[in-house]
């Protein structure tokens, strides 16, 4: 008898307090400054070092590089940039080693499908995934490229 008043009493109390559920999908829920979300990518900034690749625990990022064909410039020029977001569990990892800064956390988390197909990103899709990037990343995107839904 005493567990039920006890119980009786923690359900009446907890039925006056606020609710704490969300309208989420007519209303956008505010996440924190540092979460991480699904990355933003600038591929002008790639030099094809191949750090995020490397560093990712998961091997989700494929990344693959031509030569230059201006004979003056050295270096490689980006051809594809793949990061298959089944396995990513964005752990910030390839956003860190980035020595360009070309690839950048955002607050962008939905990434729910139904298939598993569309769960391969290529860059194209990345460098399009540019609203919601983080506060501190703002002046890591070109002028007009991030847009505040916040």
């Amino acid at each position: 008898m005493k567990g039920l008043i006890k119980g009786l009493g923690v359900t009446l109390k907890t039925m006056t307090q606020k609710k704490v559920t969300y309208a989420y999908p007519d209303v956008p829920l505010q996440m924190p400054d540092r979460f991480r979300g699904i990355q933003h990518f600038e591929p002008d900034k790639c030099i094809v070092c191949n750090m995020c690749a490397k560093v990712c625990p998961t091997e989700c990022i494929t990344l693959t590089g031509k030569p230059n064909p201006d004979p003056d410039k050295k270096g490689k020029i980006i051809d594809t940039y793949d990061i298959n977001f089944e396995i990513c569990i964005l752990c910030d990892l390839c956003t860190e080693v980035c020595p360009t800064e070309a690839i950048v956390m955002t607050n962008h988390f939905e990434l729910s499908a139904y298939s598993r197909d569309e769960l391969f990103k290529d860059m194209k899709w990345l460098t399009d995934n540019n609203t919601l990037v983080r506060k501190e990343n703002n002046s890591a995107l070109p002028k007009g490229g991030a847009k505040k839904d916040v």
